[in-house]
């Protein structure tokens, strides 16, 4: 049968979108990763499909999966292209549009035709909620390797995330430690590596390699990391903008019990269809 889709993108950070409700989908491991080969598939960062809500709090469900297969519970720069392709394709009138994740409801509001703000949720920092390995929780905890020490925040929003500062992004050591502490034994559920450059008290610049995907030229989780981890160590003022590869992302952070918003642009690249058995 024939599976229709969109390839859509945020500030880079590139998707494959399916809706799931007016047509049969259960994705296999197997079929996104070959999907996700740029060379030999249709090229993404991740798999994100539309479904029926099971709660009544929502309008619909968010699915995500990275290109390596794997089921995880946030993307934000995914989530503004969700709501653009729900009303692009007429599933939804709503301008504030809830789903529901595996980390919670996500409030999606439209901004205009191209940009949508995300209500990204209240960060979690106790270490058994991110889940951290350690015993107490700290705003910064320490790694020794190859006897160096590396000073990292942690928290989840959504999906585990470890935030060092760097004096220069363009230098960042990301094709290696990006790797290393994604899948370090600190992290049991792996993380996302977020190297930060404090340019000022309202910008900082952002690289992110994300599990099980590698470096993306975007990721918006990441981003609301970075400046919780920032505003926590008195770096940035609670209104910032993070610049990445792709572009920036207008972010807002009110300290904690208060949820991280996120506003950004989105981009649709074209819709197809592709063989599905």
């Amino acid at each position: 049968m024939k599976l229709k889709f969109a390839k859509m993108h945020g500030l880079g950070n590139d998707f494959m979108v399916v809706d799931a409700i007016n047509q049969r989908f259960k994705p296999r491991p197997d079929q996104i990763r070959q999907w996700a080969d740029r060379f030999t598939g249709i090229g993404f960062d991740q798999l994100l499909i539309v479904e029926s809500a099971d709660s009544k709090d929502a309008a619909f469900k968010y699915k995500i999966y990275n290109a390596d297969g794997g089921e995880v519970s946030q993307c934000g720069n995914g989530a503004r292209c969700f709501a653009r392709f729900v009303l692009e394709q007429g599933l939804t009138e709503l301008d504030l549009i809830p789903v529901e994740t595996n980390a919670g409801i996500l409030q999606l509001e439209r901004i205009d035709d191209s940009r949508f703000c995300v209500n990204m949720g209240v960060p979690l920092f106790e270490p058994a909620e991110i889940p951290l390995r350690t015993d107490a929780r700290l705003d910064q905890y320490s790694v020794e390797d190859g006897g160096r020490e590396f000073l990292f925040s942690a928290m989840s929003i959504g999906n585990p995330h470890m935030v060092m500062q760097v004096a220069d992004v363009a230098q960042a050591e990301v094709e290696t430690l990006g790797p290393f502490f994604e899948s370090h034994m600190i992290f049991p559920q792996r993380a996302n590596i977020g190297f930060m450059q404090i340019v000022d008290r309202k910008s900082f610049n952002l690289r992110v390699f994300e599990r099980g995907v590698g470096e993306t030229r975007a990721c918006g989780s990441g981003a609301c990391a970075a400046m919780v981890a920032g505003v926590q160590l008195g770096l940035l003022e609670n209104l910032a903008t993070a610049t990445l590869f792709g572009g920036d992302l207008k972010l807002e952070w009110q300290g904690e019990t208060n949820p991280v918003m996120m506003t950004g642009e989105t981009a649709m690249v074209y819709q197809g269809e592709i063989e599905y058995e």
